[in-house]
Protein backbone atom coordinates (compact mmCIF):
# COMPACT_ATOMS: atom_id res chain seq x y z
CA UNK A 1 0.00 0.00 0.00
CA UNK A 2 2.80 2.53 1.08
CA UNK A 3 4.40 1.31 -2.62
CA UNK A 4 1.49 2.09 -3.97
CA UNK A 5 0.91 5.48 -2.61
CA UNK A 6 4.27 6.66 -3.43
CA UNK A 7 3.90 5.48 -6.64
CA UNK A 8 0.50 7.47 -7.06
CA UNK A 9 2.23 10.39 -5.99
CA UNK A 10 5.53 10.16 -8.22
CA UNK A 11 3.05 10.18 -11.20
CA UNK A 12 1.01 13.51 -9.84
CA UNK A 13 4.81 15.47 -9.38
CA UNK A 14 5.55 13.88 -12.81
CA UNK A 15 2.60 15.12 -14.46
CA UNK A 16 2.63 18.63 -12.11
CA UNK A 17 6.33 18.95 -13.64
CA UNK A 18 5.47 18.41 -17.29
CA UNK A 19 2.58 21.00 -16.98
CA UNK A 20 4.80 23.43 -15.39
CA UNK A 21 7.37 23.18 -18.56
CA UNK A 22 4.37 22.47 -20.84
CA UNK A 23 3.28 26.21 -19.49
CA UNK A 24 6.91 27.32 -19.46
CA UNK A 25 7.40 26.73 -22.87
CA UNK A 26 4.45 28.52 -24.00
CA UNK A 27 5.26 31.30 -22.19
CA UNK A 28 8.54 31.28 -24.23
CA UNK A 29 7.57 30.26 -27.78
CA UNK A 30 4.11 32.15 -27.74
CA UNK A 31 4.20 33.77 -31.19
CA UNK A 32 4.55 30.38 -32.77
CA UNK A 33 1.97 28.90 -30.24
CA UNK A 34 0.03 32.00 -31.66
CA UNK A 35 0.16 30.62 -35.11
CA UNK A 36 -1.92 27.05 -33.91
CA UNK A 37 -4.66 29.16 -33.21
CA UNK A 38 -6.34 29.03 -37.05
CA UNK A 39 -5.92 25.63 -37.22
CA UNK A 40 -7.09 24.65 -33.76
CA UNK A 41 -10.13 26.96 -34.66
CA UNK A 42 -10.76 25.00 -38.41
CA UNK A 43 -10.10 21.23 -36.16
CA UNK A 44 -12.90 22.80 -33.33
CA UNK A 45 -15.27 24.49 -35.78
CA UNK A 46 -15.69 21.96 -38.86
CA UNK A 47 -14.08 18.75 -37.57
CA UNK A 48 -15.30 18.24 -33.59
CA UNK A 49 -18.25 20.49 -33.26
CA UNK A 50 -20.16 18.22 -36.10
CA UNK A 51 -19.57 15.34 -33.95
CA UNK A 52 -22.98 16.67 -32.01
CA UNK A 53 -24.94 14.84 -35.27
CA UNK A 54 -23.60 11.44 -35.18
CA UNK A 55 -26.67 10.97 -32.55
CA UNK A 56 -28.71 11.27 -35.66
CA UNK A 57 -26.98 7.56 -36.34
CA UNK A 58 -28.97 6.05 -33.89
CA UNK A 59 -32.18 7.72 -34.66
CA UNK A 60 -35.01 7.77 -37.18
CA UNK A 61 -34.40 11.99 -38.24
CA UNK A 62 -36.91 13.41 -38.80
CA UNK A 63 -35.55 16.28 -40.90
CA UNK A 64 -38.47 18.27 -40.83
CA UNK A 65 -39.57 17.78 -36.95
CA UNK A 66 -36.71 17.11 -35.07
CA UNK A 67 -37.50 16.94 -32.09
CA UNK A 68 -39.84 14.05 -32.83
CA UNK A 69 -37.14 12.23 -34.13
CA UNK A 70 -37.08 8.39 -32.16
CA UNK A 71 -33.91 6.85 -31.19
CA UNK A 72 -33.94 3.46 -32.76
CA UNK A 73 -30.29 2.57 -31.38
CA UNK A 74 -28.42 0.30 -33.63
CA UNK A 75 -31.08 -0.25 -36.24
CA UNK A 76 -29.76 2.16 -39.13
CA UNK A 77 -26.26 -0.09 -39.00
CA UNK A 78 -28.08 -3.23 -39.10
CA UNK A 79 -30.34 -1.51 -42.35
CA UNK A 80 -26.94 -0.60 -43.83
CA UNK A 81 -25.01 -4.24 -43.77
CA UNK A 82 -28.56 -6.08 -44.41
CA UNK A 83 -28.83 -4.67 -48.10
CA UNK A 84 -28.34 -7.01 -50.50
CA UNK A 85 -26.19 -3.34 -52.39
CA UNK A 86 -24.15 -2.88 -49.85
CA UNK A 87 -21.50 -5.72 -50.14
CA UNK A 88 -20.52 -5.35 -53.39
CA UNK A 89 -20.42 -0.90 -52.53
CA UNK A 90 -18.11 -2.04 -49.79
CA UNK A 91 -15.86 -4.52 -52.43
CA UNK A 92 -15.37 -1.96 -54.97
CA UNK A 93 -14.61 0.77 -52.22
CA UNK A 94 -11.83 -1.58 -51.05
CA UNK A 95 -10.34 -2.39 -54.19
CA UNK A 96 -10.39 0.71 -55.53
CA UNK A 97 -8.62 2.14 -52.81
CA UNK A 98 -6.16 -0.85 -52.92
CA UNK A 99 -5.19 -0.34 -56.41
CA UNK A 100 -4.52 3.34 -55.25
CA UNK A 101 -2.80 2.87 -52.68
CA UNK A 102 -0.28 0.03 -54.18
CA UNK A 103 0.07 1.35 -57.24
CA UNK A 104 0.07 5.62 -56.33
CA UNK A 105 1.84 5.21 -53.23
CA UNK A 106 4.92 4.91 -54.69
CA UNK A 107 5.12 7.18 -57.43
CA UNK A 108 5.77 10.25 -55.84
CA UNK A 109 8.70 8.93 -53.66
CA UNK A 110 10.10 7.64 -56.78
CA UNK A 111 9.51 10.77 -58.84
CA UNK A 112 10.92 12.89 -55.49
CA UNK A 113 13.87 10.38 -55.52
CA UNK A 114 14.96 11.03 -60.11
CA UNK A 115 13.98 14.76 -59.50
CA UNK A 116 16.29 15.14 -56.59
CA UNK A 117 18.63 14.00 -58.89
CA UNK A 118 18.39 16.43 -61.84
CA UNK A 119 21.55 18.53 -62.60
CA UNK A 120 19.48 21.49 -64.76
CA UNK A 121 18.29 23.70 -62.31
CA UNK A 122 15.43 24.90 -64.49
CA UNK A 123 14.68 22.14 -65.63
CA UNK A 124 13.96 20.71 -62.40
CA UNK A 125 12.18 23.85 -61.09
CA UNK A 126 9.86 23.71 -64.65
CA UNK A 127 9.12 19.73 -63.91
CA UNK A 128 8.04 20.47 -59.99
CA UNK A 129 5.47 22.93 -61.04
CA UNK A 130 4.16 20.60 -63.43
CA UNK A 131 3.67 18.07 -61.09
CA UNK A 132 2.01 20.68 -58.84
CA UNK A 133 -0.49 22.09 -61.07
CA UNK A 134 -2.72 19.32 -61.12
CA UNK A 135 -3.35 18.70 -57.76
CA UNK A 136 -4.62 22.48 -57.66
CA UNK A 137 -7.13 22.04 -60.17
CA UNK A 138 -10.55 20.58 -58.83
CA UNK A 139 -12.29 17.40 -60.12
CA UNK A 140 -15.29 19.69 -61.30
CA UNK A 141 -12.85 20.81 -64.19
CA UNK A 142 -10.38 18.23 -64.58
CA UNK A 143 -13.43 15.71 -65.04
CA UNK A 144 -14.26 17.98 -67.95
CA UNK A 145 -10.90 17.47 -69.48
CA UNK A 146 -10.97 13.91 -69.03
CA UNK A 147 -14.61 13.59 -70.62
CA UNK A 148 -13.47 15.37 -73.37
CA UNK A 149 -10.03 13.79 -74.21
CA UNK A 150 -12.34 10.41 -73.53
CA UNK A 151 -15.01 11.20 -76.20
CA UNK A 152 -16.52 8.53 -77.54
CA UNK A 153 -17.22 10.54 -81.28
CA UNK A 154 -13.40 13.10 -81.25
CA UNK A 155 -11.72 12.19 -78.24
CA UNK A 156 -8.01 12.62 -78.26
CA UNK A 157 -7.42 9.54 -75.91
CA UNK A 158 -9.78 7.43 -78.03
CA UNK A 159 -8.53 8.53 -81.09
CA UNK A 160 -5.26 7.05 -79.99
CA UNK A 161 -6.51 3.76 -78.78
CA UNK A 162 -8.55 3.49 -82.21
CA UNK A 163 -5.12 3.90 -84.10
CA UNK A 164 -3.25 1.25 -82.23
CA UNK A 165 -5.85 -1.46 -81.74
CA UNK A 166 -8.58 -0.65 -84.16
CA UNK A 167 -11.05 -0.49 -81.73
CA UNK A 168 -13.12 2.45 -79.99
CA UNK A 169 -13.10 2.12 -76.83
CA UNK A 170 -15.88 4.14 -74.66
CA UNK A 171 -13.71 4.21 -71.39
CA UNK A 172 -16.27 5.75 -69.12
CA UNK A 173 -19.12 3.59 -69.98
CA UNK A 174 -16.82 0.15 -70.15
CA UNK A 175 -16.50 -2.18 -67.03
CA UNK A 176 -13.07 -3.14 -67.86
CA UNK A 177 -11.56 0.30 -68.50
CA UNK A 178 -13.11 2.69 -66.21
CA UNK A 179 -11.01 1.63 -62.90
CA UNK A 180 -7.74 1.80 -64.57
CA UNK A 181 -8.40 5.27 -65.56
CA UNK A 182 -9.71 6.08 -61.91
CA UNK A 183 -6.29 4.73 -61.09
CA UNK A 184 -4.79 6.71 -63.49
CA UNK A 185 -6.29 10.45 -63.33
CA UNK A 186 -6.12 10.00 -59.29
CA UNK A 187 -2.49 9.11 -59.55
CA UNK A 188 -1.90 12.12 -61.97
CA UNK A 189 -3.90 14.58 -60.05
CA UNK A 190 -2.24 13.63 -56.68
CA UNK A 191 1.83 12.71 -57.23
CA UNK A 192 3.10 16.13 -57.20
CA UNK A 193 1.64 17.22 -53.99
CA UNK A 194 3.49 13.84 -52.52
CA UNK A 195 6.71 14.39 -53.81
CA UNK A 196 6.25 18.41 -51.75
CA UNK A 197 6.41 16.14 -48.43
CA UNK A 198 9.49 14.05 -49.77
CA UNK A 199 11.53 16.51 -51.15
CA UNK A 200 10.76 18.48 -47.46
CA UNK A 201 12.25 15.49 -46.13
CA UNK A 202 15.13 15.12 -48.67
CA UNK A 203 15.93 18.83 -47.98
CA UNK A 204 17.07 17.94 -44.46
CA UNK A 205 19.69 15.22 -45.10
CA UNK A 206 22.61 16.48 -43.94
CA UNK A 207 25.12 17.23 -47.01
CA UNK A 208 28.32 16.03 -45.22
CA UNK A 209 26.67 12.38 -45.60
CA UNK A 210 26.11 12.65 -49.07
CA UNK A 211 30.08 14.36 -49.44
CA UNK A 212 31.34 11.31 -47.17
CA UNK A 213 29.95 9.19 -49.36
CA UNK A 214 31.23 10.73 -52.09
CA UNK A 215 34.90 10.37 -50.74
CA UNK A 216 34.60 6.39 -50.02
CA UNK A 217 33.47 6.27 -53.70
CA UNK A 218 30.17 5.52 -54.17
CA UNK A 219 28.14 6.84 -57.01
CA UNK A 220 25.03 8.40 -57.10
CA UNK A 221 22.88 5.71 -57.06
CA UNK A 222 24.24 3.76 -53.76
CA UNK A 223 23.46 7.34 -52.18
CA UNK A 224 20.43 7.44 -53.11
CA UNK A 225 19.72 3.62 -51.64
CA UNK A 226 22.05 4.31 -48.44
CA UNK A 227 21.55 7.48 -47.81
CA UNK A 228 18.74 9.49 -49.16
CA UNK A 229 16.17 6.43 -48.92
CA UNK A 230 16.88 4.99 -45.52
CA UNK A 231 16.57 9.32 -44.47
CA UNK A 232 13.44 9.87 -45.77
CA UNK A 233 11.73 6.42 -43.94
CA UNK A 234 10.33 8.29 -41.21
CA UNK A 235 8.39 10.49 -43.45
CA UNK A 236 7.05 7.30 -45.74
CA UNK A 237 5.47 5.35 -42.82
CA UNK A 238 3.59 8.64 -41.99
CA UNK A 239 2.08 9.16 -45.59
CA UNK A 240 1.78 5.14 -45.37
CA UNK A 241 -0.47 5.27 -42.12
CA UNK A 242 -2.61 8.31 -43.12
CA UNK A 243 -3.15 6.46 -46.76
CA UNK A 244 -4.29 3.48 -44.72
CA UNK A 245 -6.76 5.34 -42.98
CA UNK A 246 -8.26 6.42 -45.74
CA UNK A 247 -8.78 3.22 -47.68
CA UNK A 248 -12.28 3.33 -47.23
CA UNK A 249 -12.68 6.98 -49.03
CA UNK A 250 -11.57 6.03 -52.90
CA UNK A 251 -12.67 9.17 -53.95
CA UNK A 252 -15.93 10.70 -54.10
CA UNK A 253 -15.35 13.79 -55.67
CA UNK A 254 -13.56 12.14 -58.85
CA UNK A 255 -16.29 9.17 -59.25
CA UNK A 256 -19.09 10.96 -58.83
CA UNK A 257 -18.14 13.61 -61.37
CA UNK A 258 -17.12 10.56 -64.17
CA UNK A 259 -19.52 7.49 -63.43
CA UNK A 260 -22.68 6.45 -64.63
CA UNK A 261 -25.04 4.09 -64.18
CA UNK A 262 -23.22 1.84 -66.90
CA UNK A 263 -20.13 1.18 -64.38
CA UNK A 264 -22.27 0.93 -61.15
CA UNK A 265 -20.93 -2.20 -60.75
CA UNK A 266 -17.31 -1.69 -60.65
CA UNK A 267 -17.61 1.98 -59.49
CA UNK A 268 -20.25 2.53 -57.22
CA UNK A 269 -18.09 3.62 -53.83
CA UNK A 270 -19.72 3.73 -50.15
CA UNK A 271 -19.81 7.53 -51.05
CA UNK A 272 -21.66 7.87 -54.00
CA UNK A 273 -23.92 5.28 -52.41
CA UNK A 274 -24.74 6.89 -49.53
CA UNK A 275 -25.18 10.06 -51.34
CA UNK A 276 -28.09 8.02 -54.00
CA UNK A 277 -29.54 6.25 -51.04
CA UNK A 278 -28.82 8.42 -48.25
CA UNK A 279 -28.79 12.39 -49.31
CA UNK A 280 -31.25 12.19 -52.47
CA UNK A 281 -33.57 10.22 -50.79
CA UNK A 282 -33.24 12.31 -47.60
CA UNK A 283 -32.40 9.51 -45.46
CA UNK A 284 -30.10 11.18 -43.03
CA UNK A 285 -29.83 8.93 -40.21
CA UNK A 286 -28.49 6.39 -42.91
CA UNK A 287 -26.04 8.19 -44.44
CA UNK A 288 -24.87 9.54 -40.85
CA UNK A 289 -24.53 5.70 -40.27
CA UNK A 290 -22.83 5.05 -42.80
CA UNK A 291 -20.07 8.00 -42.52
CA UNK A 292 -19.68 6.69 -38.76
CA UNK A 293 -18.87 3.37 -40.00
CA UNK A 294 -16.17 4.52 -42.44
CA UNK A 295 -14.54 6.77 -39.31
CA UNK A 296 -14.93 3.79 -37.04
CA UNK A 297 -12.57 1.51 -39.65
CA UNK A 298 -10.52 4.38 -40.38
CA UNK A 299 -9.81 4.92 -36.72
CA UNK A 300 -8.94 0.73 -36.42
CA UNK A 301 -6.46 1.14 -39.55
CA UNK A 302 -4.73 3.84 -37.85
CA UNK A 303 -3.85 2.80 -34.92
CA UNK A 304 -2.94 -1.26 -36.25
CA UNK A 305 -0.55 0.33 -38.79
CA UNK A 306 0.72 2.89 -36.31
CA UNK A 307 1.55 -0.12 -34.07
CA UNK A 308 2.79 -2.31 -36.68
CA UNK A 309 4.83 0.53 -37.62
CA UNK A 310 6.50 1.65 -34.33
CA UNK A 311 6.82 -2.80 -33.33
CA UNK A 312 9.31 -2.96 -36.93
CA UNK A 313 10.99 -0.24 -35.38
CA UNK A 314 9.88 3.08 -37.30
CA UNK A 315 8.32 5.84 -35.99
CA UNK A 316 4.67 6.34 -36.12
CA UNK A 317 2.21 9.15 -35.93
CA UNK A 318 2.10 9.04 -32.02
Amino acid sequence: MVKMAANKNAAKMDFKTRCQMTMRDMVKYRWLYFLLIPGILFFAIFKYVPMYGLKIAFMDYNQYNPAASQWVGLAQFVKLFSKRSFLPVLRNTIVISLLKLIIGFPIPIILALMMNEMRSLKFKKVSQTLLYLPHFISWVILAGIIMTLLDPDNGLITEWILRLTGEKVMVLTNQKWFVPMLIVTDIYKGMGWGTILYFAAISGIDPVLYEAASIDGAGKWKQMLNITLPSIIPTIVVCFIMNCGNILNAGFDQIFMLYSSHVYDVADIIDTYVYRIGIVNADYSFSTAAGMFKSVVALILIVTVNQIAKKTGNEGLY
